[in-house]
């Protein structure tokens, strides 16, 4: 399917005000599921989610009743929200466009709103600080964190958040998402690598000799978690992207025990330091991961040590089911299909790559594979366009494989990606290009062990391989198929076509093709 140009006029910004507001349109749109049975956080709540989730189709859900947390309780958190991204129509919900829209317009309007900027705004105060908790008050097991897998090292109670630290630097806010599991009443071990963005950040504190500063978000509009997974531009706050998609400023205040700042709506923040110190960390892991498999193997980790708890009284915990396998997607196999599609195409457009007429990640493997479409021009197109992804900063941790087809090739059907394989690629005429020992994932199996650690490394090692099943230009131009490089396919003519169009009601055959 080629790109919709007129995507601009037809996204309609939305602000749903904070996590309540979000889920009450999800109510109303027929899109929520609340669970009233009791159901206990050990285990059963992923498989319960496992199994909703399944392709991509069903609700979101919201716990009301999880075994131990009760309402005796008058502050902590009583119900767990999940899911609100799980599938195709309520990230178009999100995005400002109608439930059925195509995949692909979710993408161009990921990839208009992440060029945008709307500035975030100082408030004094908001619903997070109704309760502020320190000291002997901080048990974060208080909080209805599953063990979403029956395997994992812990409770994660960081799956769906937004984490957000500070350049030291430049005062530039980052909010990413990465995976921490509840340690001690006060402490969450967290898989910080040094190539990622917060890892960035904690080496600058490091080198001033200080901790780092962070802050857990959980349950606000759809846009945080959304933006925080995605590869925002260096430099870029997710705060003025967040704006951007929800039409108006995200409002800010400021933390309890750092100058860090987060939504005044927010359900729930989690403050605390990071102490470059290996004397204080914790053991972490593993954790049933985005690839399908466990990984982050377990061992001792950085720690968030907590100075403070702020929220909502009785706040809505929010967190998500990790793990893709074949007709088994999820959340973020959802929301990466889309916002990775859409931050290829941005890298491709700064690039200056031309002729790009669709981009898409299927949501089996989270955008590690990517598919572009463009309409070839010149000699060479589908290796500038790998290039150019391989090249940002984007690729860290997808874009392994590269697909390159041309655009009568539907990107969004495999069957027609297989038909462009078998008969548009030769690897003798190096058409498939390998690019190896690059920055990768510490997560994938299909990388050997020794090459995985995080300490000694800092990332994973990938070999990226490039399929360029788009028609090759070198070939000669041959009279024999009407002056085009390629035979032609075995379509109707058009004069053939007319005609079966004008009499198909004839045929008797409305309700049979």
């Amino acid at each position: 399917m080629n790109a919709t140009p007129d995507i601009n006029n037809r996204i309609r910004p939305r602000a749903f005000g904070d996590l309540r507001g979000w889920i009450e349109a999800l109510r109303q749109e027929g899109e929520l599921h609340e669970v009233d049975a009791e159901v206990d956080w050990d285990g059963e709540i992923g498989a319960i989610a496992r199994r909703v989730f399944g392709q991509g189709k069903g609700p979101a859900l919201l716990f009301k009743n999880i075994k131990g947390y009760g309402p005796d309780d008058d502050v902590w958190s009583r119900q767990l929200f999940t899911g609100g991204l799980s599938n195709y129509s309520r990230v178009a919900m999100m995005l400002g466009l109608p439930k059925d829209a195509p995949v692909t317009d979710l993408v161009l309007a990921t990839q208009h709103y992440f060029s945008q900027r709307v500035k975030p705004e100082t408030v004094q105060t908001g619903p997070v600080k109704e309760v502020v908790l320190k000291g002997d008050d901080i048990d974060l097991y208080k909080l209805p964190v599953p063990r979403w897998h029956g395997l994992d090292g812990g409770r994660y109670i960081n799956t769906y958040q937004g984490t957000v630290t500070i350049d030291p630097d430049t005062g530039q806010h980052n909010i990413g998402i990465y995976r921490g599991m509840i340690g001690q009443r006060d402490t969450l071990p967290v898989l910080l690598w040094r190539a990622q963005n917060w890892g960035v950040h904690f080496q600058k504190w490091a080198d001033r000799g200080m901790k780092m500063p962070v802050a857990h978000v959980y349950g606000w509009e759809p846009c945080l978690p959304y933006c925080a997974s995605a590869p925002i531009p260096t430099g870029v706050s997710e705060y003025e992207v967040m704006g951007a998609i929800r039409g108006e400023p995200v409002p800010l205040v400021k933390c309890e025990t750092s100058d860090i700042m987060v939504p005044a709506s927010a359900e729930l923040v989690v403050e605390g330091f990071i102490d470059p110190d290996p004397s204080t960390f914790e053991m972490e892991g593993p954790f049933g991961e985005y690839t399908g498999y466990f990984g982050g193997d377990q061992g001792p980790k950085h720690v968030t040590k907590v100075t403070c708890v702020t929220m909502r009284r009785n706040p809505i915990y929010r967190g998500t089911l990790e793990g893709t396998l074949p007709k088994r997607l999820n959340e973020n196999s959802i929301t990466s299909s889309v916002q990775r599609a859409g931050v290829a195409w941005n890298v491709l457009k700064a690039a200056g790559v031309p002729g790009v007429t669709d981009v898409h990640c299927p949501a089996a493997n989270n955008g590690t594979t990517l598919v572009i479409q463009l309409r070839q021009t010149y000699r060479g197109q589908a290796k500038q366009a790998a290039a150019a992804i391989w090249g940002s900063n984007a690729a860290h941790l997808r874009y392994k494989n590269i697909w390159v087809v041309d655009d009568d090739i539907d990107i969004h059907d495999y069957g027609s990606i297989d038909w462009a394989f078998a008969y548009r690629v030769n690897a003798a005429e190096d058409d498939i290009v390998f690019f190896p020992a690059t920055f990768g994932s510490l997560l994938d199996p299909s990388t050997r062990l020794e090459y995985r650690d995080p300490i000694k490394f800092g990332t994973g090692k990938w070999c990226r391989v490039l399929i360029d099943a788009t028609r090759n230009l070198d070939f000669e131009p041959q009279k024999q198929y009407g002056g085009d490089r390629f035979p032609p396919t075995v379509v109707p003519l058009p004069e053939h076509s007319d005609i079966v169009e004008r009499r198909w009601k004839e045929y008797g055959l409305d309700d049979k093709a």
